[in-house]
């Protein structure tokens, strides 16, 4: 039997985008410059990196506006109410506010922010699995808006601090027993998690007819959140359809007809070229058409809807910027190190989420080449970006830029390593000023009191 011999096979090529998409998941104002750079508003952000140095945060006011401004477009009946825990600062409660949007916080210290931000408290919402008693004191005291109970224990601790003759709004968080969301641990609407009351175990009736009984609370509505980067329509169809009988139940038991339904956000982005994101204008068009079938069915009046979507608005309006470090090869692998990581984003630690990171600020004619773009922490776990395709002559000095960068990453950063966490800029037409400052060591050092 002959034997043939074959020449020894070579890598496969790394596929290289096509020019349409290197771009597709960048703020709409990204724009290709001289010198292998990337403007964003008309902002250079090499230029950016080096006056304002890395890591850096780049935000672009105007998309976070038209972003804003096309909910309102698609929910024009609707409320619709940023969710601050994705990104808080107090220009982006100045761009909400001026928008007309709600604002929904988490915690006394989002909620002070905002107001000192001079938000409007009525058109605040007040959520939370576990408020603490500063959370709920601070809320009745400043006269926020809604307040959505999470639990039958916040019941009576709530109207213990309404003063007598005042009423509280509140919501009461539904569980309707749907499993969405892009990983586990984002997926809040099934049973086996910490948030909000069941349907299947009747704890929700249970909390909406306690809720009733107190003449210091006003129940004016059902809250559901059913999970976080969510890109299909149908979680939320069967959410209004779950809810709207949970109505019709409170209206049968109690004589109650209740005026709002709040649906919650979680509406998916892409994070690279070719992902899905939810649609704002579909999702009103099949969620407000559910929604008034189903009232017309149980003869219920159609409640207002509320919304409150967080990362749909910020997260496609953010760029991150980082700085190589080092690049290493080890066991066939490329490790391209940059001067930030987990401690300024989380997420691919936590939920495994890719980027499609970017070389800027250098032309090259280098082939692609696979490697793992990882942080400066001390963790194996630290990893920017992995399996990625960048130019095959990356160096120390180079800049990164990471986009769909704007939701739960300054928010969810920590001073792990006492590395200070990255300044926030704004662009907006060929401009950038300062929203947020790097943290300094001196600020550091500042809350270590004791020796």
């Amino acid at each position: 039997m002959s034997v043939i011999s074959l020449p020894p096979s070579s890598p496969a090529p790394v596929p290289t985008p096509e020019a349409s998409e290197e771009l597709s998941v960048w703020p709409a104002s990204a724009r290709p410059a001289s010198g292998g750079d990337v403007t964003v508003a008309d902002v250079s952000l090499s230029e950016a990196a080096d006056r304002f140095g890395t890591p850096l945060y780049v935000l672009d006011e105007g998309e976070v506006r038209d972003r804003c401004r096309a909910y309102r477009a698609a929910f024009p009946d609707a409320d619709v109410v940023y969710a601050a825990k994705a990104f808080l600062c107090r220009a982006m409660v100045r761009w909400i506010e001026g928008e007309g949007l709600g604002l929904d916080v988490c915690s006394a210290g989002e909620l002070a922010l905002a107001i000192t931000a001079g938000f409007p408290t009525e058109r605040i919402v007040l959520h939370g699995n576990a408020k603490s008693p500063e959370d709920l004191y601070t809320a009745v005291r400043l006269g926020v808006g809604r307040i959505v109970l999470d639990s039958t224990s916040e019941i009576a601790r709530l109207a213990d601090l309404v003063p007598p003759g005042d009423r509280q709004q509140v919501m009461i968080r539904v569980v309707p027993g749907i499993a969405a969301g892009g990983h586990t641990k984002i997926r809040t609407g099934t049973e086996d998690q910490k948030f909000g009351l069941s349907i299947t175990d009747g704890s929700a009736q249970h909390a909406i007819a306690r809720v009733l009984a107190q003449p210091r609370l006003e129940l004016v509505g059902l809250h559901c959140h059913i999970g976080s980067q969510i890109s299909s329509v149908k979680p939320y169809v069967a959410a209004v359809r779950r809810m709207v009988g949970l109505m019709t139940q409170v209206r049968d038991h109690h004589g109650v007809e209740l005026p709002q339904l709040n649906i919650g956000g979680g509406h998916g982005i892409a994070y690279r070229p070719g992902e899905d994101s939810l649609d704002p204008a579909v999702l009103a068009s099949r969620v407000q058409a559910e929604l008034a079938d189903g009232c017309a069915h149980a003869k219920l009046p159609v409640p207002g809807l509320t919304i409150e979507p967080g990362r749909a608005l910020v997260g496609p309006a953010g760029v991150a910027v980082y700085r190589v470090l080092t690049v290493k090869e080890t066991s066939g692998r490329t490790f391209v190190a940059v001067d930030g990581g987990m401690s300024d984003n989380p997420r691919p630690a936590l939920y495994g989420v890719r980027y499609a990171p970017r070389l800027i600020g250098r032309e090259s004619t280098a082939a692609p080449a696979l490697v793992t773009v990882v942080g400066r922490h001390c963790e194996a776990g630290d990893v920017v970006a992995d399996d990625v395709a960048l130019p095959g002559d990356v160096r120390p000095g180079d800049l990164i830029a990471v986009p769909a960068a704007g939701a739960y990453h300054l928010s969810m950063a920590s001073g792990y390593n006492l590395v200070g966490r990255p300044p926030v800029i704004a662009v907006q037409d060929g401009s950038a000023r300062m929203l947020v400052r790097r943290e300094s060591q001196e600020d550091m050092n500042r809350r270590d009191i004791g020796l």
